[in-house]
């Protein structure tokens, strides 16, 4: 590192390039190693909300699951927005342990493909609700209301989402609206084939 002066600008210029190119290189280094320590973080934290890779086990907790909002992320453990949603729910399932539980649904199983193509999940991370065994349904402004597609933006919006699930489900509703203004909601277009 050069010591700054004043009086020549050559080397404050210098300077400023050198701090520049150093932070530039701690920027990418922290960004390569921040991925991989969020990664694992992340990983961790997945650790803590139950895997299914079994169509019984699937069926079992949506059968099991009584007077609780069952969240079930349909998505992969290896996608960084599957990631990102998994670290929201591991943060927010002691939040909502009291009226709900989130388990984890890996896509690549064999057995799990009759929920993919039951619940037409062709974009993941894709949230499905139940309760008492029923799917519930909720109008997020988009064409689909069957699941939630993609990432909440903050653990509050995937809290506020489940509590409004559990409410309407608790009058006997099997469909809600949803609590979040339509920005924070994310859009994708259905595109049919063959049609």
């Amino acid at each position: 590192m050069h010591i700054k002066k004043k009086s020549n600008g050559d080397e404050i210029k210098i300077w400023r390039e050198e701090k520049l190119r150093e932070k530039q290189s701690e920027n990418s280094a922290f960004i390569l190693c921040g991925q991989r320590e969020i990664t694992s973080q992340v990983r961790k934290m997945s650790h803590v909300l139950p895997t299914l890779t079994k169509k019984i086990e699937v069926d079992t907790i949506i059968r099991d699951t009584l007077d609780e909002v069952l969240v079930l992320r349909f998505g992969r453990a290896t996608e960084t927005l599957c990631l990102q949603l998994d670290h929201i729910l591991s943060k927010a399932a002691r939040e909502v342990s009291k009226f709900a539980t989130v388990a984890l649904v890996d896509v690549d199983s064999e057995e799990i493909q009759v929920y993919i193509k039951y619940f037409d999940i062709t974009l993941i991370p894709s949230t499905v609700f139940f309760f008492n065994a029923h799917h519930m349904k909720m109008d997020y402004g988009t064409a689909d209301h069957t699941k939630w597609v993609g990432s909440f933006y903050t653990k509050q919006d995937f809290i506020d989402v489940v509590e409004t699930i559990f409410r309407g489900a608790m009058k006997g509703k099997l469909i809600v609206k949803c609590p979040l203004p339509p920005e924070r909601v994310p859009k994708y277009q259905i595109l049919y084939k063959d049609v």
